[in-house]
């Protein structure tokens, strides 16, 4: 049976919004009266208004904001005004990691990139990367420390400070450092000299989202309590368990990077992974499996048991007891998969239950997977927090116990499960210091304020995996009268070397001796990688019949899955609004979280869409809106971490549910699996989501815009699943673009004697991560819009990435949207499908021909351009347009009250790319191909007297993707990446029946089945 594709429920059962989406391209309606079904309106009072609107949109067009020059008196040395500095520097915010490069402008930050010197995540980024260049220009950081809230200065602060706590280590009472996972070498030897100087230290990691469970599982198996660094590019089958790894877990876009090789192929590469996924929310990875199969959350234990007793029995290994499950069949044909990739395999999971990630060592020990796709020799840094400490912490907080608390970027009023008595504790401290950049859930309820550079402001280093380090360096001077941590800290001890910056290449000149490197080499190239020392280990089976013990306790009840949403993550940029604004990648919501129910699960508890309910586990209980999502197992909620903020900022206070109350201490971790939750539906009103799944809508024309095909067939034909329509002429039937009216003899088209820039996506790299779509925003300076605009279809992303559903039933059959059952048909486990859609740059670009003033026009490079000043925003371009990619400006979005984001004030400006304009109101505007950086890389190979070199120019979106899914190139150099691409069998183009030409093709998704 054919494939049928869908965007979404709405679709699925032609929801009254989308039939109107469908049949109207607009979504505002005209502003006349009616009256008994008849419009009042007159013909002359239509054309009056029609009148009034072109001349507003006129005058509105013609409106430009003055801008001001100031020339330098004394020019920097190092700046030319225009031309952009590089800076090599790390982002770490004790969550995300990555190597980068920043971009400066006169001084000031506006791009990060990745560093393509790392072997951890090169040149790619995720959206959090992307964003955090932001944080730096939030008007919400601390600008001043603070005193019990009163504003102070340094030298009153270090005098209190160092004073209470020589005056507690002297009478021997307990001080404490609490932070995120510190990954820096430097700050860890700051913390050691800190405890020297006051003995009744002791310094506890906490990570506000724990993968202590692994780190615990490999101290009982392995003796090391660490964890491993994964090879995912080693693995010819790789299966996860409730694993969103290259969504969120542990170090995603070097995970994202690695997996997209072994999916890539070609005709010299027709090898590929095969990823299999067991889950009960549908997460990111999940979406992007080969197969995928829905267990409950009370299962997770049993399947992994089950799992590792196949494995055993070919192993001739002993049995962890009976486990059965509702995928039994699944896990006996995943074993077969795997134990024919021994060695070459990988089995992952997201739990952070500790005898589950004791029951995967064991899977991976009996297929030869340590020391080839898992390394515990080099064990990555990057989750290192200990719950059982904090747990202790906690205790020794309630008893009075904790003579002084210093708070490092950490939040546990907020992330803990308990936030709440942990405040009520803090009161208890005789001496509270919060060290941070914003006056959070936790830092409010401290004595000191203490506020920190912004990582783009700061001395740094970092040691990701060990042996792996990179530098970090300030790009620009602080903006707030801040101060970095580290330094405070050595001013406390009352440290010889007081200035972080002194104290680290002290540091790093003993770290280098014996290399060739120098600091400054070390601090130019951002990374030093350290020759591996061999470590042997041995695994330890002892622990497993306990574990599988432990494992196979189902409790009753429905399950409750709490995962890291792909913008959001763990909320330490909740206040970001290009993360708030970024649509997630499987539900297309925008600005909020929810609790995700299947299909099936709603019709058993009675709700719809928008129901508000309270979910209840133990004594915790949560109300929030109820999202009906296809994929998710049946009996399961899942909620996302990193919302329902207190004290963010004015973009991020009061949006979503907070559901780390969830997250309680149980068997020596914070739980994010967890059975027996109990549901009951409130009788609030219903709640409205923004989204923008159904926006924009293609009119069902997938047959045209989505081709899949199988390995097996890919194999046997290169062009399998690239079928085409053909049309039928005089001469027979062909394909569109030989039926060509634009193109004859006489009139060739558009000449393009010097370059034809165009770009190839590769659907089977593309993992819908959304990090294209924050680069695309702070390249070309889009404004956020806010929930209420979105909500209005006015979204003004100028790349978006749709997320389709594809099912062999049809959905046509399903127009009851209340007929659940025949919903759940289609729906119970839909494969996934992402494609990055922006402007095509069409050759036959149907905008150009209807645009009356010329304001969208062909460029002789294969560019469709637009004229922001000569627009006058009759929006005929956005009608004519098929695949719905162009955005009209329907407010000024810049110094309105009305939209208080970054571009409402004067420090969120100083983000923006000057050499790109930012528009006005009743302006259309769409994907430029950054022409700005085109003209920027032929300017500098004319420079240099030579013609452009391939991949020189990169789009911010290409350069920003963590899988390299996206290729830039010019189609008249027959040597360049992208134009192999385009001329390999796979390739095709959007809606190729409309004969538009587009410059952008897709390379067909395979997939191993």
């Amino acid at each position: 049976m054919e494939k049928q594709y869908w965007k979404g429920l709405e679709e699925l059962n032609n929801d009254p919004e989308f039939v109107r989406l469908k049949n109207n391209e607009f979504y505002e309606l005209l502003p006349v009266k009616e009256s008994d079904h008849k419009p009042e309106t007159t013909r002359r009072d239509f054309l009056k208004y029609m009148g009034f609107g072109i001349a507003a949109a006129s005058l509105a067009a013609c409106e430009a904001p003055v801008k001001k020059a100031i020339p330098y008196l004394i020019k920097p040395e190092e700046i030319t005004p225009g031309v952009p500095n590089y800076y090599a520097s790390t982002f770490f915010d004790g969550y995300d990691y990555a190597s980068i490069l920043v971009k400066t402008r006169e001084g000031r930050p506006i791009k990060v990139e990745g560093n393509e010197l790392s072997s951890v995540n090169n040149t790619g980024t995720n959206a959090r990367t992307q964003a955090s260049i932001l944080g730096l220009y939030d008007e919400g950081r601390i600008q001043n420390p603070l005193i019990k809230e009163k504003v102070s200065d340094w030298k009153t602060i270090d005098a209190e400070v160092t004073s209470k706590l020589t005056e507690i280590a002297a009478k021997q009472g307990n001080i404490r450092i609490l932070s995120s996972t510190i990954i820096s070498p430097s700050t860890k030897k700051v913390i050691a000299d800190f405890t020297t100087k006051f003995p009744t230290t002791k310094h506890i990691q906490y990570d506000a989202i724990s993968h202590f469970g692994m780190i615990k599982a490999n101290k009982l198996t392995f003796g090391k309590a660490a964890l491993p660094n994964y090879s995912f590019d080693k693995a010819n089958c790789i299966v996860g368990f409730e694993c969103d790894f290259i969504g969120n877990w542990i170090s995603p876009v070097q995970y994202a990077r690695q997996y997209a090789q072994t999916r890539k192929i070609s005709s010299d590469k027709k090898n590929m992974s095969q990823h299999i996924q067991f889950e009960s929310n549908l997460s990111l990875t999940g979406s992007n499996a080969d197969i995928r199969y829905k267990i409950q959350v009370n299962e997770h234990g049993a399947a992994l048991v089950a799992l590792y007793n196949i494995l055993a029995s070919k192993a001739g290994a002993a049995s962890l007891g009976t486990a059965s499950t509702s995928v039994d069949q699944a896990i006996a044909k995943t074993a077969e998969s795997l134990w024919g990739s021994r060695g070459k395999s990988l089995v992952v999971s997201g739990s952070n239950d500790v005898n589950h990630q004791v029951i995967v060592n064991g899977i991976n020990q009996l297929l030869g997977n340590y020391g080839s796709t898992i390394d515990l020799s080099r064990q990555s840094n990057l989750r290192q927090g200990n719950d059982e400490e904090m747990n202790e912490l906690m205790t020794e907080l309630k008893e009075g116990k904790v003579a002084a608390l210093i708070i490092y970027n950490s939040n546990p009023v907020y992330t803990l499960a308990d936030g709440e008595a942990f405040a009520a504790a803090l009161g208890k401290v005789e001496l509270s210091v919060a060290i941070g950049t914003h006056k959070d859930e936790t830092a409010s309820r401290c004595q000191y304020l203490c506020p920190d550079h912004h990582y783009l402001e700061s001395w740094n280093d970092a040691e990701p995996i060990a042996g792996h380090y990179s530098s970090c360096q300030p790009t620009i001077r602080p903006l707030y009268n801040t101060r970095q941590g580290q330094t405070s800290l050595l001013i406390w001890a009352g440290n010889a070397t007081s200035d972080f910056h002194d104290y680290m290449q002290v540091n790093w000149s003993n770290l280098l001796s014996g290399s060739s490197k120098t600091w400054q080499n070390f601090i130019q190239d951002g990374v030093f990688e350290a020759p591996a020392t061999a470590e042997s280990v041995s695994f330890n089976d002892s622990e497993l019949i306990n574990a599988a013990i432990a494992s196979l306790v189902k409790k009753q009840g429905a399950g409750l899955v709490l995962y890291e949403m792909t913008a959001m993550g763990n909320g330490i940029q909740a206040n970001n609004p290009w993360l708030l604004e970024l649509p997630d990648p499987i539900t297309r919501l925008t600005w909020d979280n929810f609790f995700a129910v299947s299909i099936a699960y709603a019709k058993q508890q009675g709700l719809v869409q928008g129901n508000i309910i309270e979910v209840k586990s133990g004594n915790k209980t949560i109300k929030g809106p109820v999202l009906i999502q296809p994929g998710l197992a049946n009996n399961t909620i899942a909620v996302s971490y990193g919302f329902g903020r207190t004290q963010a900022g004015k973009a991020g206070n009061g949006i979503g549910i907070n559901s780390y109350p969830f997250a309680i201490f149980s068997e020596g971790t914070f739980q994010n699996l967890i059975s027996g939750v109990e549901i009951s539906k409130t009788i609030e009103d219903n709640y409205s989501f923004a989204g923008v799944q159904t926006h924009h809508t293609l009119m069902g024309r997938n047959h045209d815009i989505l081709k899949e095909t199988t390995l097996t067939e890919w194999i046997k034909d290169p062009a399998s699943g690239n079928t085409y329509e053909e049309i039928t002429t005089y001469q027979g039937k062909v394909r569109a673009a030989q039926a060509d009216l634009w193109a004859t003899p006489k009139q060739p088209g558009h000449d393009k004697p010097n370059h034809l820039w165009g770009m190839v996506i590769d659907l089977n790299a593309c993992i819908g991560c959304g990090a294209c779509v924050v680069a695309c925003t702070a390249e070309n300076n889009v404004p956020v819009v806010g929930k209420d605009e979105i909500s209005r279809s006015r979204e003004m992303h100028w790349m978006r990435i749709d997320r389709y559903y594809s099912s062999d039933a049809d959905p046509k059959t399903n127009h009851d949207k209340k007929d659940y059952a025949a919903m759940e048909i289609p729906s119970d486990s839909p494969q996934v499908l992402f494609q990055p859609m922006m402007c095509q740059h069409c050759n036959h670009a149907p905008c150009e021909t209807v645009c009356p003033v010329a304001a969208t026009t062909h460029s002789s490079e294969g560019l469709n351009m637009m004229a922001y000043n000569r627009c006058v925003g009759t929006r005929y371009c956005e009608n004519n347009c098929p695949y719905k990619v162009r955005r009209f400006n329907w407010f000024k979005y810049f110094d309105n009250d009305q939209f208080d984001y970054n571009m409402n004030n004067p420090v969120g400006k100083l983000q923006l790319n000057p050499d790109v304009i930012v528009r006005s109101r009743g302006v259309m505007e769409k994907c430029s191909l950054c022409v700005q950086r085109i003209q920027a890389g032929k300017l500098q190979a004319k420079k240099e007297g030579r013609p452009v070199e391939d991949g020189e120019i990169k789009t911010a979106c290409a350069q920003a993707c963590p899988t390299n899914a996206i290729v830039f190139g010019d189609y008249l150099n027959s040597e360049s990446q992208a134009s192999r691409m385009k001329d390999d069998p796979r390739s095709y183009v959007v809606l190729e029946h409309l004969n538009t030409q587009p410059n952008v093709y897709y390379q067909v998704k395979v997939r191993n089945v």
